[in-house]
């Protein structure tokens, strides 16, 4: 074993400094979010809470999830999450697995015109015109169907199958089995860290989108909670804030003085943001194994 010297040393506690300092800046702000929302609005205004809440109160999340239209809105984005991921993966493994055949015809072609969408996109007009003219404007939908091929996640996907044993596949065929059996009982059981990767990836796409709904949505039953927290957190004075809450939330909110909008955004961004974050520890193990993998070709 090489010992380091004295400079190695200083480089590495350099490196140490640098990524602990990163990683403070990266997780403060979000640390001091979840601060105020447990801390009562009316002292928040008064400024100075950094690490802990100084008045800690639980009253924020109580108005928040009694709206019925954040309640409403986290449906949405669960199922729109749950259908949209499972959809996407199974529609990219697909496409991925019918390019990794060389006997294909036509493949090269295929996959230039998938990569041609990566660096060329249709712009938003095109794409307005085109989802009015399938007729998914305002409906859950719209959220599914335009982001089904994923082309990044079919290239890691195609990368991968193609480095399965072709003897898998053979005798597979050998023992009567067509492509789609060969596909659900072979290919996929192999492919469960690439999965859990891209899953991971595409869920989080899902979740955090607010786009697409804000541009193709209009029934407020159909807003997923990200474009809801994007218009609480978009709200010009505390007055505006409140006035989008629902008559329980108002009701209740009326008991409540030391309730602000600040402290109800926070409530809510930490709502919409924590459920997401729950899911990492579970597909941790997968992750590096999966990029890995998956990008790279012997």
């Amino acid at each position: 074993m090489i010992k380091p010297t004295f400079g190695d040393r200083i480089m590495i506690f350099m490196i140490y400094v640098f990524l602990i300092v990163l990683a403070f800046v990266t997780f403060y702000p979000f640390w001091n979010s979840l601060v105020i929302s447990f801390n009562t609005g009316k002292d928040t205004m008064l400024g100075g809470i950094t690490f802990w809440p100084r008045e800690f109160t639980l009253e924020n999340y109580q108005i928040v999830f009694q709206d019925k239209r954040l309640l409403n809105a986290f449906m949405i984005t669960i199922l729109r999450t749950a259908i949209g991921t499972f959809l996407s993966v199974l529609v990219t493994a697909l496409l991925a697995y019918g390019l990794s055949k060389k006997e294909l015809i036509g493949r090269n072609f295929f996959m230039i015109f998938c990569l041609l969408t990566m660096f060329f996109s249709g712009g938003l007009i095109p794409t307005f015109l085109l989802v009015r003219g399938l007729g998914l404007m305002d409906s859950f939908w719209v959220m599914i169907i335009p982001s089904l091929v994923l082309v990044w996640n079919m290239i890691i996907f195609r990368t991968f199958f193609n480095q399965l044993p072709k003897g898998l596949e053979e005798s597979a065929k050998i023992d009567g089995c067509g492509n789609w059996q060969i596909f659900f009982r072979i290919v996929l059981p192999l492919s469960g860290p690439v999965i859990a990767t891209l899953s991971l990836f595409t869920a989080v796409f899902h979740w955090n989108d607010w786009f697409f709904p804000s541009i193709y949505i209009t029934s407020e039953n159909l807003i997923p909670i990200q474009t809801l927290l994007r218009q609480v957190l978009n709200s010009n004075t505390v007055t505006s804030q409140m006035s989008q809450l629902d008559a329980g939330a108002l009701s209740h909110m009326s008991s409540v003085a030391k309730v602000t909008g600040k402290s109800l955004s926070m409530a809510t961004m930490m709502v919409a943001t924590i459920p997401i974050m729950l899911v990492y520890p579970f597909v941790q193990k997968h992750f590096v194994k999966g990029v890995l993998i998956g990008s790279l070709k012997e």
